[in-house]
């Protein structure tokens, strides 16, 4: 069977720590969607490191990695991820395989990127700016390149032919690329032939045939459920299905592949960019949260809005994902509360209040309708089981398994891989 693990917010869950945590049960860990735009940290024997691209289970020689073919890879990225592996001793080029049908990021992809938050003006997306959502839009609008083309003797034909097609829209928006491109392409050139050195192969026979030898594979989702393409807070989205359904499309299984979906969520909530965010603390306690989380995007450095748990979208994502078992991360952030507040319902402009994420979120100012619970205000480093929590801490967990319906499998007391909180034995 094909586990999934996937975040449930608007991404930064903590699904980095997590895969690296479930890894030693699997044979095969695979990325099934989104790319650089990715930031999956791990912690362990004192060190910190975030990959972007590269499945986490790279850190474990004797799992095969996979990178699906519903990626959006940016060749210039992967080869500097794979040099800032490469003191960790691994056999990059043995365990590491790539989609010949993923897609590429071309240099010019990241310029339109930046050309189009620029013309959006104040009513930008709030893009990381690597260049995703003009790579998927040539994807879809099938004229994209992709892993395989880069073997192709025509390959710099191809490349010509589509950057040309960019460099039309770029001059029509008068955004200027001449002092940038040709440096950028010298090092996308580079990252290409560095490429070659891999196993660039039909990843979806790889992974079907692991599953007909009884392997067992783990999905790994980036980005979260609140910014997919279709049931996200749309168009505050990133460009891909990162839910259970996108590792189907995105490595080439079958629905009936599906076994346990991990859903990940902090124990509050955050977001970045541009977009609706119901519970939102634009004051000294979301500054505290901040701060306390480190609530800085570990791929663009960005600040991350913070607020409270938001259950009715954290239902609406295990709703659309068919969760079967929550992780939370993060609980350590609350210790410095005295207070801890969850959003069980929506107030609507009506009057109405509703469990329901209305459809147009971005557009109707929704009134959270709060549940108030003592904080723990208590150290958690030398938590290790869940009867030496603290009560207020399992009175909030057992509340939130209550109202998901779902069992909180594990709790994360720190980023390190040992902190963490298993609260059953793995059904893997």
């Amino acid at each position: 069977m094909v586990d999934v693990l996937l975040g449930l917010q608007w991404g930064d869950e903590g699904k980095g720590k997590i895969v690296d945590v479930l890894a030693p049960q699997y044979q095969v860990v695979a990325r099934f969607q989104g790319g650089p735009n990715a930031g999956h940290t791990l912690e362990f024997d004192g060190f910190k490191h975030v990959l972007h691209q590269i499945p986490s289970g790279i850190f474990r020689n004797d799992i095969l990695n996979i990178i699906g073919n519903g990626v959006v890879l940016d060749p210039i990225v992967f080869k500097k991820e794979i040099d800032g592996l490469s003191k960790y001793n691994l056999s990059l080029t043995q365990n590491l395989q790539i989609s010949k049908k993923a897609s590429i990021i071309l240099p010019t992809h990241r310029l339109l990127d930046a050309a189009y938050e620029q013309a959006k003006g104040e009513a930008k997306i709030g893009s990381t700016l690597r260049g995703i959502g003009p790579a998927y839009q040539d994807k879809v609008g099938r004229q994209g390149l992709r892993v395989g083309d880069i073997l192709s003797p025509n390959f710099r034909k191809k490349y010509d032919t589509l950057t040309s097609i960019h460099k039309t829209i770029l001059n029509q928006n008068n955004f200027d690329y001449a002092s940038t491109l040709p440096q950028a392409e010298a090092e996308f050139f580079a990252a290409v032939e560095f490429m070659t050195q891999f196993q660039l192969t039909n990843s979806e026979y790889t992974v079907n045939q692991a599953l007909n030898d009884g392997k067992k594979i783990l999905a790994e989702g980036a980005q979260g459920s609140l910014l997919d393409i279709d049931f996200g807070s749309y168009p505050f989205v990133t460009s891909s299905n990162t839910m259970t359904a996108g590792a189907c499309t995105g490595l080439g299984i079958a629905p009936r592949q599906i076994g346990e979906v991990y859903g990940i969520f902090k124990a509050y909530c955050t977001r970045v960019g541009s977009g609706p965010f119901p519970t939102e603390l634009n004051d000294e306690t979301g500054e505290r949260m901040r701060k306390a989380g480190n609530e800085f995007g570990a791929t663009t450095g960005r600040p991350r809005r913070c607020g409270w748990l938001d259950l009715p979208a954290l239902k609406y994502a295990i709703m659309i994902n068919g969760v079967t078992q929550l992780v939370m991360m993060k609980v350590d952030v609350l210790n410095i509360f005295d207070q801890i507040d969850v959003c069980t319902h929506y107030k609507l402009p009506d009057g109405t209040v509703t469990e329901q994420l209305p459809y147009d979120l971005c557009d109707t100012t929704v009134t959270p309708v709060y549940k108030s619970f003592d904080g723990w205000q208590t150290d958690l480093t030398n938590v290790h089981a869940f009867d030496e929590m603290p009560s207020q801490l399992a009175a909030y967990v057992s509340f939130l398994e209550e109202s998901l319906g779902l069992p909180i499998s594990f709790i994360s007391t720190s980023p390190d891989r040992e902190a963490i909180i298993h609260r059953q034995a793995l059904t893997v």
